[in-house]
This record gives structure tokens, sequence and C-alpha cells, in this order.
């Protein structure tokens, strides 16, 4: 084995331990989520609408009830017209206040999983999602102590 090789094998080693081991989750929550309860990832080229989505530092998101049907492709256009760091992420209640854990524990935590965005005061990013199945999605902001001031939201998704 050549010395490059064997660097090669240590570091995907190393890679593989810090994945499994959960030791991203102090600067990173990557994820590869196919379709899941609230959908998927959506491809650009199949969007069907677009919703824009303001965020305040009154804690609340305008709108903060959207209705889909199932198996739009949504582009959501997420402005941030406060002066602090807010997000939006898409999940089941369950997994929004298993992320909120996280997020107490590491609140500069960087996402990098489609059903998340966080936006800087006066920026804008955005989430292309596919929702998949009917039923109800929810979004919130898990910034410590934004989802418990009411910053969260809900998309109903109608079977058709």
């Amino acid at each position: 084995m050549t010395f490059a090789k064997s660097i090669a094998s240590i570091l995907t080693t190393i890679a593989i331990t810090a994945v499994s081991t959960g030791a991203l989750a102090s600067g990173n929550h990557a994820g590869g989520h196919d379709d899941s309860a609230i959908g998927k990832a959506g491809v650009a080229s199949k969007v069907t609408r677009t919703i824009t989505v303001d965020m305040a530092d009154t804690m609340r998101y305008t709108p903060s009830d959207i209705q889909v049907k199932k198996g739009e492709t949504i582009r959501f256009v997420v402005k941030n017209s406060g002066k602090v760091k807010h997000e939006l992420s898409l999940g089941t209640q369950k997994e929004l206040l298993e992320h909120l854990e996280q997020m107490k524990k590491f609140p500069d935590m960087e996402h990098d999983e489609p059903s998340k965005v966080t936006v800087a005061p006066g920026a804008q990013g955005e989430i292309i999602w596919q929702f998949t199945k009917a039923g109800s999605v929810n979004f919130a902001c898990l910034m410590p102590g934004h989802y418990e001031a009411g910053m969260k939201g809900q998309v109903k998704v109608a079977s058709q």
C-alpha cells in the first residue's frame, strides 16, 4: 500500500467513525432524507409554485398556515425581515422537538439538509420541497427561545 493510499484509508476510517458516533452534531447537522413522513427534497425544474414566507423578530412567520396539494413541489423563498438570525425547519412535531434539543446544545449549528434553511437578518434563503403524502407538515424556527416564543407554523397537504 502506498503512503497516499494509507492516508486515504485512515481519513476514510476517521470520517466513518465521526459520522457513526455523532461527532458531527457539534457543528453540522447533515442528513440524507429521501421520501419521509413529510416528503422529500424537491427538484428546482419541477417547482409548481413559489411561496414567500417572512420571518420577523415578533417570532412569527407570515404566512404561518400554508395549503399545498399532495405531489406539489414548492419553492419556499424564506425572507428574514428581522434583526436576528432565524430559520425555517420542516418536520414532524417529533423531529422538530428533537432538533430543538440539539439546537439548545449547539446554537451555532450549521444545517446541511434540504428541509432546513437558516437566514441572516435582512437576507433570504430557499427550500425546494416535494410534498408526497397528505396530512400536516410542521415548520418552526429552532433558534434558542424562538420556538418557545411561538415561531412555528403548519403546511396542510391536501390529498388532491
